[in-house]
């Protein structure tokens, strides 16, 4: 199998002529990569065929693309994945998948769902207000393994406006960024991340809520004080013990301190305003009780600019350990 910057557009000979497709149609797996052979005395072609058709040009282009794309989003599923609809993440890689037969409308709405519905055009974005001095890694130093959790869209309140999240990280003290094993220890840390932090093929919950508690070991990577904001205390240490497994270090609850404000959560509804500039806003909610779950574990590599992912729930990335979708 190619890798993924291989060119996936179908080729042509040299009367125009459609050659065999380099990704498979149905299933999206991809084929043989099209490398064109441009001779420098003979200038190409710099005319169109006589029976050029432009929209069956553009399925021919953009189908293989497309499902290229959708067979590396459901790569939880094994090479030889034949369509189906008899489980619902089936069923979402069918309707996903574009047909020679697809008309624009049905092409339009396969390309929604997996853009915009299922989220794949929101892949790997994130908004940048000022510097990035505090956002980079550094050059030289230990990885940081960050666990990302976030509300399910079922259970939002009508008033809230946007999903719940929570994070917390760790520092790799035993490895260095350029450590020679690196990428294998990484594989180790995923596999026990995924028996950690995955129940019945789903992340662990956290119940968030006003108390702080945070976990100082500065030797074993935790320097400034990881916090979690939880509704127990219990439920944060319980992170707290499933990270130091995951990392192989001792959990040491002498490390925990547990800062209470007298402030309580929010709880219900907000109806109260107050006047921000001459515009009416909702106070924020106060530290909400809910539910976060694991969604996807990443380790910032300093001098490498993109994350490497460990695991993820969500089928948006390409994890060093997969893990099989309910969806």
């Amino acid at each position: 199998m190619s890798n993924d910057n291989s060119i996936l557009i179908p080729p042509r000979d040299e009367q125009g002529r459609q050659l065999p497709p380099t990704s498979d149609v149905t299933t999206g797996a991809t084929k043989t990569p099209f490398t064109p052979s441009i001779n420098a005395a003979t200038a190409p072609h710099d005319k169109l065929p006589d029976n050029f058709q432009p929209f069956e040009h553009l399925q021919e282009v953009y189908i293989p693309q497309h499902n290229a794309i959708v067979r590396r989003y459901f790569s939880d599923h094994p090479n030889d994945w034949k369509p189906n609809i008899a489980t619902a993440r089936s069923s979402l890689r069918v309707a996903c998948t574009m047909l020679d037969t697809d008309n624009q409308l049905m092409m339009n709405l396969r390309h929604h769902l997996l853009f915009d519905l299922l989220g794949y055009g929101r892949k790997g974005l994130a908004l940048f207000y000022g510097s990035r001095e505090s956002i980079d890694a550094p050059v030289t130093g230990h990885p940081k393994i960050t666990f990302y959790f976030s509300q399910d869209s079922a259970s939002m309140p009508e008033n809230q406006d946007y999903k719940a999240d929570a994070e917390c990280s760790v520092r790799l003290m035993k490895l260095e960024n350029t450590s020679l094993n690196l990428r294998e220890k990484l594989i180790e840390i995923a596999t026990e991340i995924k028996s950690q932090f995955l129940v019945n093929k789903q992340g662990i919950m956290l119940t968030k809520g006003n108390l702080c508690v945070s976990y100082k070991d500065v030797k074993n990577g935790f320097p400034n004080g990881t916090k979690i904001f939880a509704n127990t205390e219990e439920n944060a240490i319980d992170i707290y013990r499933r990270i130091c497994n995951v990392i192989d270090v001792v959990f040491d609850e002498n490390h925990i301190s547990v800062g209470n404000p007298k402030k309580p959560s929010t709880i219900g509804e907000i109806t109260e305003t107050q006047t921000i500039m001459g515009k009416k806003r909702k106070i924020k909610a106060y530290r909400r009780v809910m539910n976060v779950r694991l969604r996807y574990v990443y380790c910032s590599i300093p001098g490498e600019p993109n994350p490497v992912f460990l695991i993820d729930t969500t089928g948006r990335y390409d994890p060093l350990v997969k893990v099989q979708l309910l969806i």
